[in-house]
């Protein structure tokens, strides 16, 4: 897909299909004023007939608009203008983008990029018109045996801004924006692929892939390295499996050689059957999503490698999965953490919790200036925020006000929950130093504290985007959160 910015007069454009915006009531907004003015009022006695109200989400295609070059102009409904904001504004983009597909055409100019959003500027209003279209032409398909490839798929979009001013900061936010929907892309593609081939070892060959083609080095570590370090809670997760745990490591070094990383770190759970104490069968196949932390760990090192960050960034993944063999870990089993602390096992479905806690112990050689770790890592964090936010708890307040500032900047939003000491007295054994799991009540709450207890020795931040890494139901897959918020926020501590 290739992006380009563009102003001047949107009646002028001779294009494959000119797209602009149409408030309730009918009124038309800028650009569609100018077309409507040129074309001696052809859109304004269309709308007089009621063909388009104007309501968020819908769309009219009008061919052989009169002395207008283009070869179609697409209609979008807003909404109410003073209710126009960050929602209704991707939810036009989207609906442009699916009217677009249908059409055929290969190029379009999006007057949309021209709408006044309140408290947004050209460049949040580009980049995100970048991250709603390639979301809206993305499809996984590769797997089929028949593909839905269309014969005339869009290729070129020409992002409209009202004023030549705006040129400068809106190129800049393409280059922004495409990097980051790659990487979301990169993130997608790995939750989307099935546990039988994305395995360990296959995430571990994508990791280098990333690393050769973006210039990040690469280190897998195998079972025996991990053995070596102690990692005995990780390497306990992996017992029950038929495939080798793989410990990916991925050094960009983008900044002066003595500056201090940002580490981060992602659940990769290839898939995950909970274990001995298995999970329902029901929706149980959406398990293999249980990966996108890690996958988001990916698509972030390659959008900051695509965008020449200048700083030093360590992305580290623990991947294996979680199986039900004779020689798996049961309840009751306590493991040694590379911390030296042990954990008793009371739920084998509580594995993020313990493949993590080594890759957390494993950053501290890296002296981080601080660690973020990304994981599909509990239920509870569902019920709690649903789908909309992800659930952020941090030991730093400092660290975690700079994510929830990248958070609203990449509209890839998180929620600050409290990770109080009082929560801590939910994690208490009478066998080892810490149980795996501890009350229901506030388990999203409980896990964290469990991963801060090693984390002591730099700042951290925990994202559980269990509700915000993929969807359900007839537009299941991976989403690529939180890519876009994870760049964003390096992209701040970058400047």
């Amino acid at each position: 897909m290739e992006f380009s910015i563009k102003s001047g007069s949107p009646e002028k454009q001779r294009t494959g299909c000119v797209v602009v915006g149409v408030y309730e009531g009918r009124k038309l907004s800028a650009s569609a004023q100018s077309i409507d003015d040129a074309s001696g009022h052809y859109i304004a006695d269309v709308l007089r007939r009621g063909d388009l109200e104007g309501k968020p989400g819908t769309t009219l295609l009008l061919h052989n608009v009169p002395k207008v070059p283009s070869d179609r102009v697409l209609l979008v409904g807003l909404g109410r203008e003073r209710e126009f904001g960050e929602n209704t504004y991707r939810g036009a983009l989207a609906a442009a983008t699916k009217a677009l597909k249908s059409t055929g055409t290969t190029e379009a100019t999006v007057c949309l990029t021209d709408l006044p959003v309140k408290k947004r500027d050209t460049s949040w209003k580009v980049e995100q018109a970048i991250l709603c279209v390639m979301d809206g032409v993305y499809r996984f398909d590769t797997l089929k045996s028949k593909t839905s490839e269309a014969k005339r798929a869009l290729r070129k979009v020409v992002l409209h801004v009202a004023r030549r001013s705006e040129m400068a900061e809106g190129e800049a936010a393409i280059v922004r924006g495409y990097a980051i929907a790659e990487g979301v892309c990169v993130a997608k593609n790995l939750g989307n692929m099935p546990g039988n081939i994305c395995t360990p070892a296959y995430l571990a060959e994508q990791a280098r892939d990333i690393g050769k083609r973006h210039g990040i080095k690469v280190e897998v570590l195998e079972q025996k390295d991990m053995e070596k370090l102690g990692m005995g809670s990780f390497l306990a997760v992996a017992r029950g499996s038929s495939q080798p745990p793989k410990l990916i490591v991925m050094e960009y070094n983008g900044g002066a050689r003595d500056s201090r990383p940002v580490a981060l770190v992602g659940k990769g759970v290839t898939f995950d059957t909970g274990g001995i104490s298995i999970k329902p069968s029901a929706e149980m196949d959406e398990m293999k999503f249980d990966m996108c932390g890690a996958a988001s760990v990916l698509g972030t090192m390659q959008a900051i490698a695509m965008m020449k960050l200048p700083m030093n960034v360590i992305g580290v993944v623990p991947a294996t999965e979680n199986m039900p063999d004779g020689n798996a870990i049961k309840p009751g089993d306590i493991v040694t953490t590379m911390s030296g602390q042990t954990v008793e096992i009371l739920n084998t479905d509580a594995e993020g919790r313990l493949i993590l806690c080594d890759a957390l112990t494993y950053v501290e050689k890296y002296k981080p200036a601080a660690v973020v770790d990304i994981a599909t890592l509990t239920g509870a964090m569902v019920i709690s925020l649903g789908h909309v936010a992800t659930g952020m708890f941090a030991n730093s307040d400092p660290l975690a006000r700079e994510l929830l500032a990248a958070g609203d900047s990449a509209w890839d939003r998180a929620w600050h929950l409290p990770m109080w000491d009082d929560y801590q007295e939910g994690l208490k054994s009478n066998f080892a130093d810490i149980p795996n799991i501890g009350s229901r009540a506030g388990g999203a709450i409980t896990a964290a504290c469990f991963l801060s207890r090693f984390t002591k020795a730099y700042p951290w931040a925990h994202l559980d985007i269990a509700g915000t890494a993929w969807k359900s139901g007839a537009e299941k897959g991976a989403t690529g959160r939180p890519v876009a918020m994870l760049t964003h926020f390096l992209l701040k501590r970058a400047s």
